[in-house]
């Protein structure tokens, strides 16, 4: 079998406590299993010193001179991988939340023919015991679940995991057109409704250790309307 070419594309903002230690762990992962997963990470215009830490430290890396958001700076880690030969994209939190040790698991619906896009999951399953946010996160999540079932008549229930992995055409299909706003969910839509195929594997994912999330308790409901809204709304785009 071929091997492939796989890349983590990782998304950075204010994450200066949590970075190095990230990029270290994929550096273990290599080093242990033999693996050569590279890594770019995506500075989205950080105002604390991410950009040092990553400078100092020789972590390959893109710095956005402005703020783009989840969904622009994770295009940019896309475009880059595209432009650069990658066969399989994974988006990995810088954060500390997500496991490197799942990657093999990831990706090999991928390798196998199986899927397009993979989902790492924290709810179907044999999903083990981990960080699974907040109940009220959680029901939204479902809520959400449900309205793109209906659109796109496939299950998906993990719909705000950032830890995904995808091959060349869903790579090729993210670069032309990513979502700026809310893009795990409607960029799974995208790619259902385009035709491509998603699975999702159970993984386990940590709580934050370090830094600060985005997410505030307020923004759960705004969120979860506007996301149901834009699944209704949409439609496949190339």
């Amino acid at each position: 079998m071929e091997k492939k070419k796989i890349i983590l594309v990782i998304p950075a903002y204010n994450e200066e406590e949590s970075i190095l230690d990230t990029y270290k762990m994929v550096e273990n992962y290599n080093k242990k299993n033999k693996s050569n997963l590279d890594v770019i990470v995506i500075n989205d215009g950080s105002k604390d010193n991410t950009k040092s830490v990553l400078e100092e430290n020789n972590i390959p890396h893109i710095n956005l001179i402005c703020n783009l958001g989840i969904g622009g700076a994770v295009q940019t880690g896309y475009k880059y991988a595209l432009n650069n030969g990658y066969d399989i994209a994974i988006q990995f939190d810088g954060d500390g939340q997500h496991d490197v040790n799942y990657v093999d698991d990831i990706i090999k619906p991928i390798i196998n023919n199986e899927a397009n896009m993979v989902i790492g999951s924290r709810f179907v399953k044999k999903s083990k015991e981990g960080f699974k946010s907040s109940a009220a996160r959680r029901f939204g999540i479902k809520i959400i679940s449900f309205f793109i079932k209906i659109k796109t008549r496939k299950k998906i229930y993990d719909v705000t995991s950032g830890f995904r992995a995808i091959d060349r055409e869903v790579l090729e299909l993210f670069t032309n057109y990513y979502p700026s706003e809310y893009p795990e969910p409607i960029s799974s839509v995208n790619v259902l409704k385009n035709g491509f195929k998603i699975s999702e594997v159970p993984v386990v994912m940590k709580e934050r250790e370090k830094g600060k999330s985005s997410i505030s308790s307020w923004k759960n409901v705004y969120y979860m309307i506007n996301v149901i809204l834009s699944i209704v709304l949409m439609k496949g785009r190339k």
